[in-house]
């Protein structure tokens, strides 16, 4: 079993999302001694946004110059990395009713015509079928309910664009709330770590 783990909170030790993919992938490991885990951070590994450029390079990226080159190369890694897990866990924040632009970068290098997806006569189809992802999805607010579910761009794009990709075994492991107080911080928190201690992430691998 392959992992990819990945994390875009940019608040380093104080993250919540970095804290529960972190139990997320450790009762994965636990119960899979023998998975290759594959980490990315995409806060202190930043990936650059997507350019023209990139976009038009040459597959065997011959007369590009060095920066662009390697640039490229970062891209078809992740895509690798990406194509080869089995599950994939991704620590995913809200930021401004939406997602990191980090982590945004870094769907913007997966989403490859003949590599995720494809356009057929019947419309488009995935081609990243059969992984899992768990997303640890964090808010500062109330979210998944209305009326404010309404500025959900966060978990509705997640689930949209891979969805888009062929993956519909799509799980959120959600704490919110963080920012409406201590106590509900720590219920919110709490309640996500739980979902993962009882092994309800483990039933999500299997």
């Amino acid at each position: 079993m392959k992992i990819l783990h990945i994390d875009s909170g940019i608040l380093g030790e104080h993250s919540v999302s970095r804290r529960l993919t972190s139990a997320i992938v450790s009762q994965l490991k636990a119960d899979r001694p023998d998975a290759e885990i594959t980490y990315r951070d995409l806060a202190s590994e930043r990936v650059p946004h997507l350019t023209g450029a990139q976009i038009m390079a040459p597959a065997d990226l011959e007369g590009v110059d060095a920066a662009l080159a390697a640039d490229v190369r970062i891209g078809r890694q992740m895509l690798e990395e990406f194509l080869a897990a089995d599950t994939v866990v991704v620590g995913a924040p809200m930021y401004n009713f939406s997602i990191p632009s980090q982590l945004k970068a870094w769907i913007d290098r997966l989403a490859v015509a003949g590599k995720t997806f494809r356009y057929t006569e019947a419309g488009p189809e995935g081609l990243a079928k059969g992984k899992k992802l768990i997303v640890a999805s964090t808010r500062g607010g109330h979210y998944s309910v209305a009326p404010a579910s309404a500025m959900d761009h966060q978990e509705t794009y997640l689930r949209s664009v891979f969805g888009f990709f062929g993956i519909t075994d799509i799980e959120f492991i959600r704490a919110e709330g963080l920012n409406l107080g201590a106590d509900q911080k720590q219920f919110a928190i709490a309640e996500a770590e739980k979902t993962i201690a009882e092994g309800n992430v483990l039933k999500l691998a299997s």
